[in-house]
């Protein structure tokens, strides 16, 4: 089966540390975050963002809505963490390219934000879910962009 994945790039005028907090600082993380909530109920994203650690996106109730670790870590270049909706009955198999990746690349001032979102093809209607994800990172790359820009 063919691999599903959501692969985006955009360019900030901003190092690499600033696009870095814009990811992983709490204050701005809730900003885009909330683009994942389809109009759901408003959550926010703990995590100390070290390799192992628990990435934990939490209701204005506390209670967790999505669970994930830390996969990857390379302060200001690379995190890759995965995400489960513990709603859901049952957890698809995980490879190392699965969850959300932040890859950054700076030159010159400038980084490029690479961000890649899978595997969608080990769910049911993956391909729709997909989509619908590809939606929700055009809204908060712009938002990333913002942050790390002002």
């Amino acid at each position: 089966m063919k691999k599903l994945f959501v692969d985006k790039t955009i360019e900030i005028n901003a190092p690499a540390p600033k696009v870095w907090n814009a990811i992983t600082k709490r204050k701005n993380s809730d900003q885009w975050a909330q683009e994942f909530s389809s109009g759901g109920p408003e959550f926010h994203i703990e995590s100390d963002w070290k390799l192992g650690s628990p990435v934990l996106w939490k209701g204005q109730d506390g209670n967790v809505i999505v669970e994930g670790n830390v996969t990857a870590a390379n302060q200001k270049r690379l995190l890759r963490f995965t995400v489960f909706d513990v709603r859901s009955p049952e957890r698809p198999p995980v490879t190392e390219e699965d969850g959300i990746t932040f890859e950054l690349s700076e030159e010159k001032g400038k980084t490029f934000l690479h961000i890649l979102q899978g595997d969608f093809s080990v769910m049911t209607d993956g391909e729709k879910y997909r989509d619908l994800t590809v939606e929700i990172w055009d809204k908060v790359l712009p938002i990333i962009k913002k942050l790390a820009e002002s």
